[in-house]
This record gives C-alpha cells, structure tokens and sequence, in this order.
C-alpha cells in the first residue's frame, strides 16, 4: 500500500485556550507525551553546509548539540568536544612557554593527606609551568596562588584534589615530564563546558567553528568520538523510505 502521505509542515504549537490556562487533550494531539528536553532555536542565518560540522540547530538533554550540515545531522557531545579543545589549546601554550596564569586575590587554602601534599610539593615546578601555582601549607594542606587563565574560575579545590588523585594513581617511578599529557587532560576536564550546562545558539555555534579548527577534534582525550553523524539516507532508511 505504501507509505502514508507525509504530514504537514510543523507551523508550531497552537496558541492557549481563550481564557488563560493550559492547553486541553483536545487542543493537543500528543498532550499525553513529556515535554521533550530539546529547547527549540529559530534557525541561524548561516547555510549549514558552509561548515565541515554544519550549523547549530538545538540542544537536546542540555549536553548534545544537533547541528545540520547540508544532507547530514550530527550529535556533537558538548563536554567531551570542548575537553578537547581545552587540552589542545594546554600543549600549544605549554608548547610555546609557560601556560600563561591567573592570580588568586586570596590563596585558596586546599586540605589534603599529608601524603598527597608531599606529591603535589614534588610535583609543584610542573604544575608550574601549566599555570598552578601552589605550594605546601603546613602540614595537611596547600596554598593556591594561581591558576591556570585557560581554566577561568575553576573549582579549585577540586582541581587540586584530582591532580593529587592522579599523582597517587599513575606509575611513582616515571618522571613528572612522561606524566605531562595526563595531567594536562585533568586539568582540561576541569576547564571544559560541563554536561548539564545550556549553551545559547551561538555559543554552540562557536564550540563547532573551534573543532573544526582544533586537532584530533573528533575524539575526546579518552578516547571516545565527540560528534556522531546520520546522512540524510540513514535517517530515511529508519523511517523505510527506501527507494
């Protein structure tokens, strides 16, 4: 019999019911459905297939970006993409001199083992050179200076606490310059866009320009792909327009 025609175009939600209050069953087709977590963006000027990732649409469950480019839609994981570029833009500072830093007006005062401080005294000249600046307070905790500018206001103590976390974990016998990149990576995390954060239209559509330009952009620094992309025919086999 084939498929059935194709519904009309989405005008969008119909307006109130005279009166005030809210939209009955009647008045609503799906009235029984969630409202979806997807925030709706009228559409940017920007043709979507000018870009290599296309132009953003939406933000669904306010962690995944849905942009549109040309014939394909894409999931961009907002976290995991902008971890990336955070960890990226680290080696080209660190590659160019020191990792340019941020003074704390008061020291952040972080309280650790005593074993943890010993670790992070040791490994201070490093982080030094990544923008954290810090040194022992006493006994059972150390003094935060600075921090690295790339992070903006970080949570301090917890930065702290998951680079000291890391220094117990990895391998005491290799040097701190072999452990760099997993340091860098744990500051990136705490630098990077968090999951749950809404992005306005153009912030997505900046973090999108930025990947395009950035590196190894399609990964995460764990590993896992940043961006998933469905052609057009994909999404149209799912629906069994096939032809």
């Amino acid at each position: 019999a084939g498929l059935a025609a194709p519904s009309p175009t989405y005008a969008g939600p119909p307006p109130p019911p005279r009166g005030g209050g809210s939209p009955t069953a009647t008045s609503l087709p799906f009235a029984d459905f969630a409202e979806p977590s997807a925030r709706y963006e009228p559409a940017p000027v920007d043709e979507p297939s000018a870009f290599p990732l296309g132009t953003a649409r939406a933000q669904m469950f306010d962690n995944f970006i849905v942009a549109q480019n040309g014939d394909s839609l894409l999931l961009v994981d907002q976290h995991a993409a902008h971890e990336r570029l955070v960890y990226e833009r680290f080696k080209a500072q660190l590659a160019a001199g020191p990792v340019a830093s941020q003074l704390q007006l008061i020291p952040v005062v972080v309280e650790l083992s005593e074993d943890d401080c010993a670790r992070l005294a040791e490994a201070a000249p490093v982080l030094e050179k990544l923008g954290l600046s810090l040194e022992r307070f006493g006994t059972r905790a150390v003094a935060v200076r600075e921090t690295p500018a790339l992070l903006g206001q970080p949570d301090v103590a917890g930065l702290v606490q998951d680079l000291a976390d890391g220094l117990a974990e990895w391998d005491s016998t290799a040097a701190l310059a072999d452990r760099l990149e997993a340091i860098i990576g744990r500051m990136a995390c705490h630098g990077s866009v968090r999951s749950g954060r809404r992005l306005k239209l153009e912030e997505m559509n900046a973090l999108l320009r930025e990947m395009e330009a950035t590196p190894h952009a399609g990964q995460c620094i764990h590993g896992r792909p940043t961006y998933v992309e469905l052609r057009k025919a994909d999404i149209e086999r799912l629906f069994g327009r096939t032809r």
